[in-house]
């Protein structure tokens, strides 16, 4: 945890030196698209995010300098859970540090399921993120809509959806294994995977279960028809831990497409 906060420094360090000069809504707007209700009972809206020209926002994973985005629904109405859809993101590389997210625009799906599908649905968002340029700043953004029924189709929701990570059994992922080593602060996780080769730069992003667990830029490499990742880990302990091997979800981004692998079991 102390690598993350160190990291995280480095990017918000200059914000106070500039903020006064650039505020949130200068390089951010937001709404919240109602969309329509699915033959499930369910309603597909989503959160539309626009960004300045140059300004970028991180996936739910960002990387070492990232910021994650969070969401409150709980001011929401005959809501019983809320999924996100993520499109694939972008990697973007800037002085010597990977992060991983959106430039320009994201348009994130949310799916949700009502307690009463026969009943109105009000939903409501809190979502605290970070927007970054030259500087990077904290930004917080109170949404809400009533979700129509049936409502009408939104084409470029339908467009994100579409932009979504793939299965590993969609992605050609026909096997997957994973060695963990203690280390002196936690684990290094390397995972093994045979898919096909994109012919483009391949990044893993690995996530596991616990949001607590900080994981690093992972090292990655082709090994003939194996892609072959490395990462550690470190919990709030300092100390190496029990992994939730079922818990570990590897997502491989090459040249704006996704596939994204759940579960890391052992060799």
């Amino acid at each position: 945890m102390i690598r993350h906060a160190l990291l995280c420094g480095l990017v918000a360090a200059p914000v106070a030196t500039v903020a006064h000069a650039t505020t949130q809504d200068d390089v951010l707007s937001a709404s919240l698209r109602a969309g329509w209700q699915m033959e499930s009972g369910a309603h597909m809206a989503a959160v539309d995010l626009q960004l300045a020209p140059g300004w970028k926002t991180y996936w739910r994973s960002p990387g070492d300098a990232g910021i994650p985005p969070s969401f409150d629904w709980s001011g929401s109405q005959n809501v019983k859970s809320v999924r996100l859809h993520w499109p694939a993101p972008e990697v973007f590389q800037a002085n010597g540090m990977q992060t991983i997210g959106y430039h320009d625009q994201l348009l994130l799906p949310v799916e949700v399921v009502p307690l009463d599908p026969s009943q109105p649905v009000h939903l409501a968002v809190r979502v605290d993120l970070g927007v970054c340029d030259e500087i990077c700043m904290p930004a917080s953004l109170d949404l809400s809509s009533d979700l129509p029924a049936p409502g009408d189709p939104d084409p470029g929701i339908r467009a994100a959806l579409a932009q979504g990570a793939t299965s590993a059994l969609d992605g050609g992922v026909t096997q997957v294994s994973c060695t963990v080593d203690p280390i002196t602060d936690g684990l290094r996780l390397t995972a093994r995977v045979r898919l096909p080769d994109p012919g483009r730069t391949e990044v893993v992003a690995f996530e596991t279960r616990d949001p607590q667990v900080w994981v690093a830029e992972a090292v990655t490499q082709r090994e003939g028809g194996d892609l072959v990742s490395m990462t550690e880990l470190v919990a709030p302990s300092g100390a190496p831990f029990a992994l939730d091997r079922s818990g570990v979800t590897l997502t491989i981004l090459a040249g704006g497409t996704a596939v994204e692998v759940k579960g890391c079991p052992a060799p």
